[in-house]
């Protein structure tokens, strides 16, 4: 289980995000043919479609993965903690998220400033969500995953996986 964590503690994952879990879900994400590791880093243009998100469990099994930004606007001021990048419901297990339902649209890495970490977490639910009416772009600012999780029972996560991003600098000619 350590392995599986310590990098979440790390990199602030487990304290800013979510709150110390034991895994126990295989979540792999990747982002066309690169698969990614805890607090690796993406480009946010390799970045910009959203990521193949594999899960293990039985297909009888129901899983939310939401994605957020924990950084926004800065690292050094994050004062839109945390920034909703994603949320998918009702994926059954064994497959990846393109099963479910997606509430928020994903919406790819944006660093404006400093390195950002965008994390990936994977709940598993108690029961079906019922319909759920896609959020408005206005929702994205000042989410919070716990608070999301508390409000729809979700529990502590089941998986993590995060990976960090920064503003590609600006194609520069020579003259």
């Amino acid at each position: 289980m350590s392995r599986c964590v310590d990098p979440l503690v790390v990199g602030r994952v487990i304290g800013e995000v979510v709150d110390m879990f034991v895994p126990s879900v295989a979540m792999a994400v990747a982002y066309g043919a690169r698969d990614l590791s805890n607090g690796c880093h993406v480009k946010p243009s390799l970045a910009a479609d959203q990521p193949l998100v594999r899960i293990s469990g039985r297909r009888n099994d129901l899983y939310t993965l939401v994605m957020t930004d924990p950084d926004a606007p800065s690292p050094s001021e994050p004062t839109m903690r945390e920034y909703l990048h994603w949320i998918v419901v009702n994926v059954p297990g064994g497959t990846d998220a393109t099963k479910g339902e997606v509430v928020v649209p994903y919406m790819g890495p944006r660093p404006p400033v400093g390195i950002h970490r965008y994390v990936l977490v994977l709940f598993e639910q108690k029961t079906r969500f019922p319909y759920v009416a896609a959020a408005s772009p206005d929702d994205r600012a000042y989410f919070n995953t716990r608070a999301f999780a508390a409000n729809h029972e979700l529990g502590l996560p089941v998986a993590v996986v995060y990976f960090n991003s920064q503003k590609e600098p600006s194609g520069h000619r020579r003259r």
